[in-house]
């Protein structure tokens, strides 16, 4: 069987949860510009302050930083810091052919700990909480990575 195959239950473990994680990233651009619109704020250029259809009524205050934008932003910024990993790691995990059983359990590990931290950080837990779930997707990269490694070498 082909490993690059949607008929490989491997990898179309690894596209069903990467796919999971690239649309839970886009949908990051949407969530802010939906935060922007409903605090009427965080904006960041001089030409969001035109008076337009969406924003009827500029104020220049709307230029300041929004926590709630903000904390959206911050999200994002986490995601693409770590999205990039997450897909060529478990792509590359993938082509060492792991068991269903354990690509499932980490590749859907990974979504569920990347999942965890977002609902951790959209409502301001503990830095302790979100750094958890963080760790955990952080570990699980760390040993798709090496496995892959030490099946390169073999």
């Amino acid at each position: 069987m082909d490993k690059v195959s949607l008929q490989n239950p491997v990898f179309a473990t690894y596209v069903i949860a990467a796919t999971i994680m690239i649309l839970k990233a886009v949908s990051m651009s949407w969530l802010t510009v939906f935060r922007m619109m409903q605090v009427k704020g965080g904006f960041r250029s001089p030409e969001d302050l035109r008076k337009t259809p969406l924003n009827p009524a500029p104020d220049p205050k709307q230029l300041e930083p929004n926590e709630q934008v903000e904390r959206i932003r911050r999200i994002q910024l986490n995601d693409l810091e770590n999205l990039p990993f997450f897909l060529v790691a478990g792509f590359l995990f993938v082509l060492t052919e792991p068991t269903q059983m354990m690509a499932r359990l980490l590749l859907y590990g990974y979504v569920a700990s990347r999942l965890l931290h977002f609902a951790a950080y959209f409502t301001a837990r503990s830095h302790d909480t979100r750094a958890t779930f963080w760790t955990i997707g952080s570990l699980i990269l760390l040993y798709m990575t090496c496995q892959t490694l030490v099946t390169a070498l073999q």
